[in-house]
């Protein structure tokens, strides 16, 4: 009766994720199988840097109090964190929020794990951490991780005896561009063959500022906007990711609202009216990691939708910021991120020695990216060193990669 019950608890949640906008979280839960290949090992290496919700994290908890009676106070062994199928349920979405949350100090200006709980990335290195998320956030600080992608890319270049490439999808690819600012030009002659970026918010996105204001479930069936909030506001990457300058206008409307309209001149005004300070200042720490777009200093690679509506400005009524936006208005995109921004790369073009390459795919979908058969064969011709020859179209699958992911 248990094994019953069960079955039909799971069977009623896929059908709630094929019925919603999450059937991109069916996706990743249970990807694509691939036919096994013999492995390859002529191809330089790769090494992956997922967006945000894009890889699986692990939890250990001895917490000093709880939520909810009904959460677990300590474990004695590492559990799903991201992506955790008990966090749809009603209960468990609470243990999870507080479980997944971190903690910002506005005098030292970091961010620390909550109290009790400890989260790491299951298997640095490997790619079995983003291929299935249910077995980014990192809140460790910054400087070990980079650490550790700096000696992984110089592991792999000296056990492949050649250099290696970066592969960023959205977010990632905001990582890879300051860790590849923070090397020197030798360093990244040496070691870097190339980098591939896929659906990068060079200049940000408009859907964060949503995400903060009133939340946004991402299509995971029932858990609301509002509930989802609490843990969206605890993590330094949604203020990171906000419009920058570089890619809007003074004076574009991003939130509407009967009061006040908001503008990338009013984010500390913003981050007040919605009681969310922290967020002001989580902004300010990281909105100059990558201003003005520096070049990388590598061959890049940059992949990107259009043809896509994509939010550029939410509507609101009186109830801002506590209910869901009443419109919202639409330009071009991959329907996350606007092509304005995403398309900023070409600036890149003529800027630095290395050569920039720059290819929108009409009608690609933000996270369709990761699974589209004619974006990853476009990265195996880059890998191959075929990406200039004419490409036939083919149904053959992509043969195994040197993989690394970070």
């Amino acid at each position: 009766m248990g094994h019953s019950r069960s079955f039909t608890c799971v069977a009623f949640l896929l059908i709630a994720l094929h019925q919603t906008s999450g059937f991109w979280l069916f996706n990743v839960i249970f990807p694509p199988t691939a036919k096994p290949r013999v492995i390859n090992n002529s191809t330089p290496p790769l090494i992956i840097v997922p967006g945000n919700l894009g890889n699986r994290l692990e939890a250990k908890i001895d917490k000093p109090t709880l939520v909810h009676w009904m959460c677990y106070k300590k474990t004695e062994d590492w559990f799903p964190l991201w992506i955790d199928l008990n966090m749809f349920m009603p209960i468990g979405i609470d243990c999870w929020i507080d479980n997944m949350r971190i903690v910002y100090n506005r005098t030292t200006r970091k961010a620390s794990n909550a109290p009790g709980v400890r989260v790491r990335v299951p298997g640095f290195g490997q790619t079995h951490p983003i291929e299935f998320l249910d077995l980014n956030k990192l809140t460790d600080d910054q400087e070990e991780y980079f650490s550790r992608l700096k000696n992984l890319v110089e592991e792999m270049h000296d056990e492949y005896k050649q250099p290696v490439y970066l592969l960023g999808h959205s977010m990632g690819n905001n990582y890879i561009l300051y860790f590849l600012n923070q090397q020197t030009q030798h360093w990244k002659d040496h070691y870097i063959k190339g980098f591939i970026s896929l659906g990068a918010p060079w200049g940000g996105a408009v859907k964060p500022l949503r995400v903060l204001a009133s939340g946004e479930n991402d299509g995971i069936p029932f858990v609301s906007n509002i509930k989802i909030r609490e843990e969206q506001r605890m993590t330094t990457t949604n203020p990171w990711m906000i419009p920058t300058e570089e890619a809007w206008p003074k004076d574009h409307t991003f939130i509407s609202t009967p009061l006040f309209n908001y503008t990338n001149q009013d984010y500390e005004q913003f981050f007040k009216d919605i009681n969310f300070e922290d967020g002001w200042y989580m902004w300010e720490d990281t909105k100059n990691l990558t201003a003005g777009l520096p070049t990388p200093g590598v061959e890049v690679y940059c992949f990107y939708g259009v043809g896509l509506p994509t939010p550029v400005t939410y509507v609101y009524d009186e109830q801002f910021p506590n209910a869901d936006p009443v419109d919202i208005i639409y330009d071009d995109g991959d329907d996350t991120v606007d092509s304005r921004s995403m398309s900023l790369c070409k600036r890149w073009i003529g800027k630095q020695e290395q050569a920039v390459h720059v290819t929108e795919f009409r009608g690609m979908a933000h996270l369709d990216m990761v699974f589209n058969h004619k974006v990853l064969t476009t990265i195996q011709r880059i890998l191959e060193g075929k990406y200039h020859e004419k490409m036939v179209e083919t149904s053959e699958e992509p043969p195994s990669l040197n993989l690394g992911f970070v």
